[in-house]
């Protein structure tokens, strides 16, 4: 993996023919109590912190030839910390009207909004294509403000193919359905998800560590450890929505823990 830009709001990189986008959508601010220990209870020194800030990334493919892929379009008009994907694209030199497959990994308000622009502008409008976990379609069906986007969903499994290049991975435990896509170069491989971290300076030291949304916390936490322990083991890139910018790193065995590098330019 080459680095090819590197900013505040954008990351770039070139594998095998291919570009890979890191695109920053902005942030948002959460309570710590979210964050929570094996058992459940929320981690007091956590807490004590304050308000825990997490990136919100979207990630962009193209290839030679191939149609533009983006892997979740951020918060949209959901948050005033959030809804910044357009602007982040101008900077990147990313035209919207040439994405025309977005793979969402679960349909969270951070990660499907961003259809929309915040002054409610269709963000993408040659999109041919909406991959979506097959578990998730009642949820976004439950989004009326973008029902306009209905015809386009493609409910997609475990294992299928959505993309060239790019499978569908089943991340369970976080939301119904969550999905990561796996992709793979000539040069490197690549897990895009969601929200399999949300605190990276203390989950990778400690995947039990878990998130006050996850759905089913021990799942969430199996899933987590998964991810962990097959990226280090393959010197897979992992690319999550809320890693800390770039969004884009490494996983590390530390003895019985882990650590995160970042990419870097």
């Amino acid at each position: 993996m080459i680095v090819t830009s590197h900013s505040d709001n954008v990351f770039s990189c070139r594998s095998g023919g291919w570009r890979v986008w890191s695109l920053s959508d902005g942030y948002i601010e959460m309570p710590a109590d979210l964050l929570r220990d094996p058992q459940n209870n929320p981690v007091p020194q956590a807490a004590q912190a304050g308000p825990l800030r997490l990136s919100v990334n979207c990630f962009a493919l193209a290839g030679s030839g191939v149609d533009g892929v983006l892997i979740d379009s951020g918060g949209g008009g959901w948050a005033p910390t959030v809804g910044r994907l357009e602007q982040t694209m101008a900077e990147a030199r990313i035209d919207p009207a040439s994405i025309t497959v977005l793979a969402l990994t679960h349909t969270h308000q951070d990660h499907v909004q961003g259809l929309l622009t915040p002054d409610d502008r269709v963000l993408f409008p040659n999109l041919k294509a909406i991959v979506i976990p097959e578990v998730a379609v009642e949820r976004f069906f439950a989004e009326a403000h973008l029902a306009q986007f209905r015809s386009l969903l493609k409910p997609v499994r475990n294992g299928d193919q959505v993309a060239e290049r790019l499978r569908a991975v089943a991340l369970p435990g976080h939301a119904p359905g969550h999905t990561g896509y796996a992709f793979g170069t000539d040069e490197d491989r690549f897990l895009f998800f969601g929200d399999v971290v949300h605190v990276p300076p203390l989950q990778f030291g400690d995947p039990a560590f878990s998130w006050g949304y996850d759905d089913h916390q021990a799942t969430a936490r199996a899933t987590r450890l998964k991810v962990f322990r097959d990226a280090s083991e393959a010197g897979t890139w992992i690319a999550g929505a809320h890693l800390g910018w770039p969004g884009i790193g490494r996983v590390v065995r530390k003895g019985d823990a882990y650590g995160y590098e970042p990419a870097a330019g």
